[in-house]
């Protein structure tokens, strides 16, 4: 900071010194123009220019000195020479009897002969009194004036006010435009107030470079640092320049380099590890619950995590929104005085977080406030009791609701500006059950554009179909002829297929379980007579803890079970054996979530050490062929013909026991 106040002064001297001399310049061609001598003229040259004049111009006329007028005609003409305004000493205009006695005086007879001698008359001279008007000697011009150009006039009184002003005004040309010396004066103005502002200019930077800086005492600074807009400040700035620094893209990068080496063919179709987001504060010690990405920005992702036995001061549960441009810490974190089990941004507003804690309460956060939530739900009987496994936002921009599920089997619609109540409250029940008639509903799922009929999966392994409002074929709540039981152990993850193609495959349901596999399901009705599964893929060797449709390519799925590997499965390839398998660094994968950017080429896995990897998944693995839609019905019909088969066979085979 010195030195480039040092330096800043001495380019200011350097200027102030060449100003000085080009000042200096200017007086010294001032001066040397001041120098020129004036022409200075006697009066006798001017009467001898007089007299030779006037003997010149009359022929005949006498020589001046043969015969000399008398005094007094001497006298006046001498008068008439020194009068003021009279150029070449003639007499004014004004003076009528100067020139008779001037006319009575040289006046030489007409009648004489060239060759005769001239003998001057006696002529008798009359003292006369000559009133002369003394002529101004400066003519004074009309000043004019123009719609550019205009002129203050300055008064002066006193007998030299026309000297004064003569030399004080600025002479200006008859067409209006600027005089050299009014330019000389006014250039010299200029180059003096420059001078000054910036010897005015050093002297300040002088004092300050001089002044010390005053030290803030302890009391001072901690004052500084507690205050709000500073801690913000500090908070969206760091946050800024970690963005820039998270940016792994090569500056520098020669693409002059390497044209001619060979590509790898296959580069398209691997998966590979792009980032993994931990927080050594806030997620050290917890299990990722739930994960969602943003429908609005495609690079946040939210991630539910559950409590730290190791920090019992700190939330139970807390909820992060990590940026793929911020490797080195979440960008938002929102706390939770219970364990959340589940996540979901808003798909209609995109700074709207929904929560559903282990206590039954559903939670909202809103990323323009603070940590703790703005709204959540009250702890009676009117809401959730139980944990919330699973909610989603269903329907339109205007029309829209938050739909909950808890292991009691209750499925709440809520406002999501008022959670105070909820707006439909629906208990599924199964009557003819053996020990309960609650149903513990694990996870749940919408068909692409649906809002009342929706898929439930429990704990007890089996899955359901259930309506929200009466219809005339079906009552609200639970369908009981419609249980899909092949699991042997609970429903970990349920997704309906999104249906985004030429075919409609809506009634695909995937689901996980802890039974180590994953069933492929067709809602009974004119394509399905049986609600047994289509296909089980048994690859896995642990539980298989989520499942997930991929949301562009028609075949394609992905899961993740409890030995932390990561698997693709490709119906329309091998339903038998995945596409590609990948094991990540985790111990044990808990959520899978596929991003909503257009291609959706990252799939985010949720650890149980607490880490979220994000995945890059090859363009070849998740672009779908024109055919894949035509190809995949072909599959699920060849499926589902090997199913009834083998179910026919192992009927044929009972009866045969029998």
């Amino acid at each position: 900071m010195a030195d480039r106040r040092r330096q800043e002064i001495e380019e200011k001297r350097a200027k102030l010194a060449e100003l000085r001399r080009a000042r200096d310049e200017r007086k010294q061609l001032l001066a040397q123009a001041d120098q020129v001598q004036p022409l200075t003229t006697s009066r006798k040259d001017v009467n001898d220019l007089v007299d030779s004049l006037l003997t010149s111009t009359r022929p005949g006329s006498p020589a001046i000195g043969t015969s000399r007028p008398s005094s007094a005609a001497v006298a006046s003409s001498e008068q008439a020479a020194s009068a003021p305004g009279t150029p070449g000493g003639r007499v004014s205009r004004l003076s009528n009897d100067g020139s008779e006695a001037r006319r009575s005086v040289y006046a030489a007879p007409q009648s004489q002969a060239d060759g005769e001698s001239f003998q001057p008359a006696v002529v008798d001279y009359v003292d006369t009194h000559t009133e002369l008007y003394e002529l101004p000697s400066k003519v004074t011009k009309p000043e004019t004036y123009s719609k550019s150009v205009q002129t203050s006039v300055s008064v002066a009184t006193g007998p030299d006010a026309d000297e004064d002003d003569e030399d004080r005004a600025p002479r200006r040309l008859e067409n209006g435009r600027e005089s050299e010396d009014e330019m000389r004066s006014r250039i010299l103005a200029e180059m003096e107030e420059e001078r000054k502002a910036l010897e005015a200019e050093l002297r300040e930077l002088k004092v300050k470079s001089e002044q010390k800086v005053a030290e803030l005492s302890s009391d001072q600074r901690q004052a500084i640092f507690s205050a709000p807009d500073f801690s913000s400040f500090i908070e969206e700035s760091a946050r800024i320049v970690q963005r820039a620094l998270s940016d792994n893209y090569d500056y520098i990068r020669d693409y002059t380099i390497g044209i001619d080496g060979a590509f790898d063919d296959n580069e398209g179709s691997k998966v590979k590890l792009c980032c993994a987001f931990e927080d050594e504060r806030w997620t050290a010690g917890r299990s990722v619950t739930d994960l969602d990405w943003s429908p609005k920005f495609h690079e946040l992702v939210v991630a539910s995590y559950n409590k730290n036995p190791a920090r019992p001061n700190d939330p139970d549960g807390i909820v992060a929104v990590w940026n793929l441009h911020l490797l080195e810490r979440p960008e938002f974190v929102f706390h939770s005085p219970s364990d959340v089990l589940s996540v979901s941004f808003s798909p209609f507003h995109p700074t709207l977080v929904f929560g559903g804690s282990y206590s039954g309460q559903v939670l909202l956060w809103d990323t323009r406030a603070r940590h703790l939530p703005v709204l959540k739900t009250p702890l009676s009987a009117a809401g959730h009791t139980y944990p919330i496994y699973a909610l989603k936002v269903v329907g339109t921009q205007n029309a829209n609701s938050l739909i909950s599920t808890s292991t009691d089997g209750l499925v709440c619609a809520w406002q999501a500006d008022m959670l105070s109540a909820p707006q439909e409250a629906l208990a599924l029940s199964l009557p003819g059950h053996a020990k309960t008639d609650e149903v513990a509903i694990s996870c749940f799922g919408f068909a692409e554009s649906e809002t009342a009929t929706f898929w439930v999966g429990t704990e007890e392994g089996t899955v359901y179909t259930a309506n929200r409002y009466d219809r005339a074929a079906a009552k609200a709540g639970l369908n009981a002829d419609d249980a899909y039981r092949a699991h042997a152990g609970p429903v970990t993850g349920l997704d309906v297929h999104p249906a985004s193609g030429s075919v409609d495959f809506s009634d695909l349901v995937l689901t996980s379980s802890v039974d180590w596999t994953v069933k492929l399901w067709r809602s009974k009705g004119a394509k399905a007579s049986s609600t047994a599964p289509l296909h089980s893929f048994e690859a896995a060797n642990d539980y298989v803890f989520d499942v997930k449709w991929h949301p562009n390519h028609p075949a394609l799925f992905g899961t993740v079970d409890g030995t932390g590997r990561f698997d693709l499965w490709n119906l329309n390839h091998d339903p038998e054996v995945p596409l590609v398998s990948m094991q990540t660094p985790a111990r044990a994968l808990n959520k899978l979530a596929w991003d909503r950017a257009p291609l959706a080429r990252r799939a985010g896995l949720g650890g149980e050490d607490g880490k979220l990897y994000v995945y890059d998944i090859g363009e070849k693995v998740v672009t779908p062929r024109e055919s894949e839609w035509q190809e995949l019905q072909r599959t699920v019909q060849g499926l589902g013909a090997r199913e009834v088969e083998i179910t026919s066979s192992l009927g044929e085979k009972g009866d045969t026991r029998r």
